[in-house]
């Protein structure tokens, strides 16, 4: 199991990250990525301080630790340079928050983030036929979240992205140890989105890939 979206303490989550690590090891997790909430006065501080805890965890530790960030409610016109930012500071995974029904985020944002170098829109909400599409030449993944609130749009993600043909990925978006989630659990949610046990197969698979670039 691969989750590339969660939180620690560096922003609203309540682990430090070699706990968050240890609880999702124990979950089963093979590969995780931590990816706290960040924006253009944070980034510089946490991007570094993760990538150096990942760093020493993965040369000890059976699970493998990922640096990211969530770049979360940036208004759109500075997603482009937020991002490139991210990957200078370290960021291996780069999330956008992306338009949602639970949160007030700017219009416009997921078609920003998809028009940058970005790894993964998470829980993209009400996202449209084009962004889709855009997804898809890009090679972005789509989130289908395990978080409440932002899965409540799941099954119009999986539905678009089924029938166009973008990349898809399930994670659990943990801000609490009881957010996190083991392999039959998100098997459950995409199940409830309306995909099947193969789509998660290929979901995995999605994650794996990006890891591995």
């Amino acid at each position: 199991m691969i989750d590339l979206h969660t939180h620690s303490i560096f922003s609203d989550g309540a682990l430090i990250p070699a706990e968050l690590a240890r609880r999702a090891e124990f979950n089963g997790l093979k590969i995780i990525g931590i990816t706290d909430h960040g924006d253009m006065s944070n980034m510089d501080f946490i991007i570094p301080r993760i990538a150096a805890v990942a760093d020493a965890l993965n040369r000890v530790g059976k699970i493998k630790v990922i640096p990211g960030i969530e770049i979360t409610h940036v208004p759109p016109i500075l997603i482009h340079d937020t991002v490139k930012k991210a990957r200078s500071f370290g960021a291996k995974i780069i999330i956008v928050h992306g338009e949602t029904i639970a949160e007030p985020v700017a219009l416009g944002t997921n078609k920003a983030a998809l028009e940058a170098y970005i790894d993964v829109l998470a829980h993209p909400g009400l996202i449209t036929e084009d962004e889709v599409m855009m997804a898809k030449e890009k090679g972005i993944l789509l989130e289908i979240s395990a978080r409440k609130g932002h899965s409540l749009t799941n099954g119009h993600v999986a539905k678009l992205a089924k029938r166009i043909g973008a990349g898809l990925v399930i994670n659990s978006d943990a801000h609490e140890p009881e957010d996190l989630i083991d392999q039959e659990k998100a098997a459950r949610i995409v199940r409830g989105a309306g995909l099947t046990e193969k789509d998660f197969e290929i979901m995995q698979k999605n994650a794996k890939n990006l890891c591995a670039r």
